[in-house]
C-alpha cells in the first residue's frame, strides 16, 4: 500500500503550478524508458533498497518507476495535487512509496539520510544551487545526486515541430527562463551546478527515444505542460482548436521524438 506523508505547512509554489493540470499530468505524461534505469543501476543509483529521495516528483514517474525495482523512495513536491496524483498511482501499481509536501531546496528530510538524490525533469524549474546544497545535505558520503531530462524534439514533420509552430502563434508572452536552458535536448550549465555544491565523479549520458501518442493523448500532453498550461483560458481553447485540426493530418498513432540527458555526480566520501 502506498503511504502518503504531505506536509501541511504553507510550501511557495514555483511560477508554473502544474497542480492545476494534475489530471492530464498523470494521464497523459508518459513515463521514463527502462533504459534509462538500466543505465542509472550501471552507475550504482536505484539499486534494490536504495534510499532514494526524487525531488520534484510531480506525479511521482521516477519515482515509482525506482520503487519498482526496489528502492525505498520519499517523492517530494511542492504540488498537492501532484503529490495526490503520484499517491493514487503508486497505490495502483502496489509501490510503497511516500510522499513529502515541501520544495526541492528545503525538504525538511534528515541530513545524510540517502543513497541517491534525484530530480526527473525538474531540475530546470529549482533554484539550482540552493538544490544542489540540499542534495548534497541529503546524501551520505559517496551517495549520488542524479539528473535525468526527457525532452521532445522538433523533428521536421512531426507532431512537436507542428505543435510548437501553434504555440509560437498563440502565446502572447514569453515562456519562463527556466524553458531555454537546454539546447536541442542538451543541458551544458548543470556540471557546474554539481560542482558548485562539491559534488565530483561527474558521468554524463544520452540517448534519443521515440514514444507513441494518440492525438488525443498528445493534446493532453500539451495541456500538461507549461507552454500550454500558462496561456490565458481564451488562448488555450484557440491553440487546442488549431492543434485538433492540424493533428488530424498525422498518421495514428504517432511516433513522437525525445531526447533523454542525464548527469550523475557523487557526493565527498
Amino acid at each position: 500500500m502506498s503511504e502518503t506523508l504531505i506536509d501541511n505547512q504553507p510550501v511557495p509554489l514555483p511560477r508554473v503550478d502544474f497542480g492545476v493540470t494534475a489530471g492530464d499530468y498523470a494521464r497523459h505524461r508518459q513515463g521514463y524508458p527502462p533504459a534509462l534505469f538500466d543505465r542509472l543501476a550501471a552507475l550504482g543509483v536505484g539499486l534494490p533498497g536504495d534510499r532514494i529521495a526524487d525531488l520534484g516528483t510531480g506525479t511521482g514517474s521516477a519515482a515509482r518507476a525506482l520503487a519498482a525495482r526496489g528502492a525505498v523512495v520519499t517523492g517530494v513536491d511542492p504540488s498537492p495535487a501532484l503529490l495526490a496524483e503520484a499517491a493514487r498511482l503508486a497505490g495502483a501499481d502496489g509501490l510503497a512509496c511516500s510522499w513529502r509536501h515541501a520544495t526541492a531546496e528545503a525538504t525538511g528530510l534528515p541530513t545524510g539520510g540517502f543513497d541517491a538524490v534525484t530530480a526527473a525533469s525538474a531540475w530546470h524549474w529549482f533554484d539550482r544551487p540552493r538544490a544542489a546544497a540540499e542534495a548534497r545535505r541529503l546524501l551520505r558520503p559517496g551517495g549520488a545526486l542524479a539528473i535525468v531530462q526527457l525532452d521532445w524534439m522538433p523533428v521536421p514533420g512531426s507532431a512537436v515541430a507542428i505543435t510548437l509552430e501553434l504555440v509560437a502563434r498563440h502565446r502572447t508572452t514569453p515562456l519562463p527562463p527556466e524553458v531555454a536552458l537546454g539546447v536541442n535536448g542538451i543541458y551544458p550549465s548543470w556540471p557546474e551546478d554539481l560542482a558548485g555544491a562539491g559534488f565530483g565523479d561527474v558521468e554524463l549520458f544520452g540517448f534519443d527515444v521515440s514514444q507513441t501518442y494518440t492525438r488525443d493523448g498528445w493534446r493532453g500532453r500539451m495541456r500538461a505542460s507549461c507552454w500550454v498550461s500558462t496561456m490565458p483560458a481564451e488562448a488555450q481553447a484557440a491553440f487546442e482548436a488549431d492543434l485538433a485540426g492540424a493533428l488530424a493530418a498525422l498518421p495514428e498513432p504517432m511516433a513522437v521524438p525525445h531526447r533523454i540527458f542525464a548527469i550523475v555526480g557523487r557526493a565527498p566520501r
